[in-house]
């Protein structure tokens, strides 16, 4: 067995490791499911050692598993950082990068600098993966995410994009003449509200507002449409269903038309918009830094 078969083995161990998964650790690698069980169990044999223990079900790793992965990780990690700044000095980075990103954080953060970004670095490809579900990135085999600053863990690194946010009920003229205006936001409460569910959760987003002294609070509204798209509950506030909720500056071209009509504007607050984040302690591949740089730049004119 050679020393290169050891370094890539040692490497599949450790994505399957993170995945818990050969099956998502093989689609992440690229290659067959079989051939990935193949190069562990040749590694075991080497070693002289079980690595991994299997179920049907699930993949964990042995006791020596994680002793040898501690010790491993961290210097091909320094390895992989020495061959990307090397790439990158001579303009050549490439690879895949995978993305996980909200909705409104990819049409806001990715999708301006997107094109430029792919422009500037032809070998690089962007996987991308568009849902509101706040989800472990590291479970679903991505690379980086973009999320709303107040959704991100604690347990990674979030480097904020865009500028502040701020929602606001709207309405459309017809919905008004035949139910008034809300004056304060309990009035919210006896006015039919097209609501919004975040995937993944059971519970029906309750709309914040701040108070003139800048606390923050709900009010757990409700009404005839529940809905897990935000753009949807939009339309349906222009076809007079009811108030929606959602960011000001998505809503601007339909309020300037005179579609729709903002309420309640001295009660909504500014909030932080969107962030890339990718786990803490986890190598960033050249492809990765490029996109990093890139939305920073972006951002920063």
């Amino acid at each position: 067995m050679t020393k290169g078969f050891e370094f890539d083995a040692l490497k599949a161990l450790g994505c399957i490791v993170e995945r818990r998964s050969f099956a998502a650790a093989a689609r992440e690698m690229q290659v067959s499911r079989s051939a990935l069980s193949e190069m562990i169990r040749k590694l075991e044999a080497r070693l002289g050692v079980q690595l991994l223990n299997r179920t049907t079900r699930s993949v964990s790793p042995t006791e020596a598993c994680i002793a040898l992965l501690s010790r491993f990780e961290p210097a091909a990690a320094e390895i992989g950082a020495a061959l990307d700044s090397a790439r990158m000095e001579v303009g050549r980075v490439s690879g895949t990068v995978r993305v996980h990103a909200q909705r409104l954080g990819y049409e806001m953060i990715l999708r301006p600098a997107m094109a430029s970004f792919l422009a500037e670095n032809p070998e690089v490809a962007l996987d991308l993966s568009l849902d509101d579900a706040t989800i472990d990135i590291v479970a679903g085999g991505f690379d980086v995410g973009i999320r709303l600053g107040e959704l991100l863990d604690q347990d990674v690194v979030g480097i904020p994009m865009g500028p502040e946010l701020r929602q606001v009920p709207v309405a459309s003229p017809a919905y008004l003449e035949r139910h008034g205006r809300p004056v304060v936001p309990k009035d919210l409460l006896s006015h039919r509200c097209v609501t919004f569910r975040w995937p993944g959760r059971d519970a029906v987003y309750a709309w914040e507002f701040r108070q003139p002294d800048g606390v923050w609070f709900s009010v757990p509204v409700s009404g005839p449409l529940v809905l897990n798209d935000q753009r949807a509950a939009v339309d349906a506030a222009v076809a007079g269903v009811g108030v929606a909720f959602w960011v000001e500056s998505e809503l601007r071209q339909l309020i300037e038309a005179g579609q729709l009509v903002p309420l309640l504007v001295d009660w909504c607050g500014g909030f932080p918009g969107f962030s890339l984040f990718f786990p803490r302690g986890r190598h960033r591949s050249a492809a990765m830094q490029a996109l990093i740089i890139s939305l920073r730049r972006h951002f920063e004119r």
